[in-house]
Formats: C-alpha cells, sequence, structure tokens
C-alpha cells in the first residue's frame, strides 16, 4: 500500500477513535482486528484516569474528601452489582422504568461503559465462562488481561444490543450505552463545583474544587474499577469452590467484602438467576440485604430466590461429600 493511502488510513483510524470516546455509535473503520491487542484509543483514557490520581501530592487530603470518595465507591459499587449486574444481566428481580433509569445512570457514574454494553458482555461470559470464547478468562487469556486488558481491545469495544434485547427497547437505555462518557463528565463537574462551594461557604471542613474532583471522582472511580475487575480475574482463580461448575467460578470472602457481595462468585456461576449470591446466613451479601429492603417498601419486586437445588446438593454435599453434576441455569 502506498505511504499516503496508510498516512491516511491510520489518520482515520485515529479520529475515529477518539469521535468514539464521546459518542460510541461511530463506527469502525475496517481494519483487520486483533482481539487481544489493546488499541491505544481505548487505553489512553483508563492511563490519564490512573495518572490523575497522582493530583493528590498537589491537593492533599481531608475528611470531607475521603469521605465523599468512600461514599461514591459505596453507592456506585452498589448500582454496578446490584442493577448492573442483577437486574440488567440477570433480570433476578422487577423494577419500574423510573428506578430502572436512575440505577443506569448511577451505575453509568462507574465509568464502566452503558448498560447495554455491560449486560452484553456479562451474559456473553455466562455462556462461555472459561473456554476461548470467554474474553475475560484468566485461564485462556491471562491474568491480565482478563483483569484489565480485554475491554482496552477494539473487539470488545461495540454493543451487541442481540444479546440484550429486552434492554434495547428503551430508548433512555440505548442514549446512555451511546454517549456513555455524558454522565461520568457531569459528575466530576458536579464533584469540583461541590467543592468550590464548600470552600466558600464551609472552609472549615478544610476541602476545595480540585481536592474533591481528585478524592471523589478520580481515586474513588479506580478503586471502584479495581475492585470490580478482580471478579473477572481473582475470583476465577483465588478462593474455594462449592460447587463443581464447569467453568473454574470460585468464592472469596475478601472480594465479597470489596464488592458487596460479588465475591460468591461460584455461588453464582451455579445459580445465576438468584438475586442473592451469598446463598447461607454466614455469607455476606450487602447488595442483597439492601434490594431485600427495597423490596419491602415496593421500589423493586419480584425477587427470585436462591433456586431449591442449591440446598439440595448442600444437604447432600454434608452428608456424603458428594458433587454437583455442573448443571447451570441460563444466564
Amino acid at each position: 500500500m502506498p505511504t499516503f493511502e496508510k498516512t491516511l488510513r491510520c489518520s482515520k483510524g485515529i479520529v475515529s477513535g477518539l469521535a468514539r470516546w464521546f459518542d460510541t455509535s461511530v463506527p469502525e473503520q475496517a481494519e483487520e482486528i486483533n482481539p487481544h491487542k489493546p488499541e491505544w484509543s481505548r487505553l489512553a483514557p483508563f492511563i490519564f484516569m490512573h495518572l490523575a490520581c497522582c493530583g493528590v501530592i498537589w491537593v492533599g487530603c481531608s475528611w470531607t474528601a475521603v469521605g465523599v470518595a468512600a461514599g461514591l465507591y459505596v453507592v456506585r459499587m452498589f448500582a454496578v452489582t446490584a442493577f448492573y449486574h442483577r437486574y440488567f444481566s440477570h433480570r433476578t428481580f422487577r423494577a419500574s422504568r423510573s428506578v430502572q433509569f436512575l440505577f443506569a445512570v448511577l451505575g453509568n457514574m462507574a465509568v464502566q461503559r452503558g448498560p447495554l454494553w455491560w449486560a452484553a458482555h456479562h451474559r456473553h461470559h455466562h455462556r462461555h465462562s472459561d473456554t476461548e470464547k470467554d474474553v475475560h478468562s484468566p485461564h485462556t487469556h491471562g491474568a491480565l488481561w482478563s483483569h484489565m486488558g480485554w475491554f482496552t481491545s477494539r473487539q470488545a469495544f461495540a454493543t451487541n444490543a442481540k444479546a440484550v434485547p429486552d434492554l434495547a427497547v428503551f430508548p433512555e437505555l440505548r442514549f446512555l450505552d451511546r454517549f456513555d462518557i455524558l454522565v461520568p463528565f457531569l459528575l466530576a463537574w458536579a464533584l469540583f463545583g461541590l467543592g468550590w462551594l464548600l470552600e466558600v461557604v464551609a472552609p472549615g471542613l478544610g476541602t476545595n474544587a480540585w481536592q474533591l474532583l481528585v478524592w471523589g471522582f478520580f481515586i474513588s472511580t479506580i478503586a471502584l474499577y479495581h475492585a470490580t475487575y478482580t471478579i473477572n480475574s481473582l475470583s476465577h482463580m483465588v478462593g474455594s469452590r462449592r460447587f463443581n461448575t464447569s467453568d473454574s467460578s470460585r468464592n472469596n470472602f475478601w472480594l465479597a467484602l470489596l464488592t458487596l457481595g460479588e465475591g460468591w462468585h461460584n455461588n453464582h456461576h451455579f445459580n445465576p438467576g438468584s438475586v442473592r449470591q451469598g446463598f447461607f446466613w454466614w455469607e455476606i451479601d450487602l447488595t442483597y440485604y439492601v434490594l431485600w429492603a427495597m423490596g419491602k417498601v415496593g421500589i423493586i419486586s419480584d425477587l427470585r430466590p436462591v433456586a431449591a437445588r442449591v440446598y439440595e446438593h448442600a444437604g447432600r454435599h454434608a452428608s456424603n461429600d458428594s458433587s454437583t453434576d455442573g448443571t447451570r441455569e441460563a444466564a
């Protein structure tokens, strides 16, 4: 190919890559896709988010900033685990359209793409868990790739709307998915504005605009990123296996604490249709506790319980140490 044509093609690829930061519907350039090669246009903002945390050197720290960061971690983690995962991906309870949209926005604030993209990839993961078709299996593609490499590839960028036809019918969800940078951008500006306001009206809190931006947005989001990513990587590598599923999913108490209950991953892969992932009282599942309370006051409804076969298996295992046959419910 002549040098000019190569340069032109490269330039078009750069422009389309940058445009997709703001509008994910911008079409890809017609190029051969290497599924295991990160794309710089996906890596650049990810690297920037990490580097921005270094701003703490200049902005310092305050209890106010740390509190805002911790609060946003918990709220956004709940939105991801309860709604992006248990609701949008697995439909384990019912919610009104307004509640669905509210938590889609809160989930979008986690800067983990839109609800359709998230749910489509997760449903694909359950269909092909720990096989070559699983885009983030640590056993077929490596731990680093499963943790934070896979979503920087071009193959993983697009939303497979065919995998989520039940969600794609809602124009507001399609809007969030298409312009998935909008809500995080507004969150960052809101934190900056809040910090400026507090510096003026409540100087005793010891915070300011830049400090709340660094702590509330960048540090909180990076902590949220890597806690969430452990479920793709470490939850398929470290922990115990109660159920003999056809993948390598594991239960891990510490990851369950970090992710408000998602660490009971072997439980989840055995019975993905259950709203509860900590199947027994000693398996702490904070997301389920909040969803249960929301169900009691009527915010959500029809919470799907743990399947009876789960406890039948537990009884057999306790009596004769038998194993399961690996049967899995549809995601």
